[in-house]
């Protein structure tokens, strides 16, 4: 089943650009993943098991990084409507 995520971070922190930076560089190395981003969020797009997998490492590696941030994070299953 294919999924599409809508994911942005909040780093609690003044200097909060290259953390956003490194999770989108992160995201990147997932070849099994497709990611876009634009302004105002990331969207990845892939099969769920593969999404989830990606989401799980990167999450908790910007977590043991950060001392403070949120994620906000939307899924959407059969994107596509098929």
């Amino acid at each position: 089943m294919r999924v599409a995520v809508d994911i942005s971070l909040y780093p609690l922190d003044a200097n909060f650009i290259p953390p956003i930076d490194d999770v989108i560089g992160r995201l990147n190395s997932h070849p099994s993943i497709e990611v876009t981003t634009n302004s105002m969020s990331t969207q990845i797009r892939g099969e769920y098991n593969d999404v989830m997998t990606a989401l799980h490492k990167e999450i908790g590696t910007t977590f043991e990084k950060l001392p403070k941030a949120v994620f906000a994070i939307k899924i959407l299953n059969n994107p596509h409507g098929d």
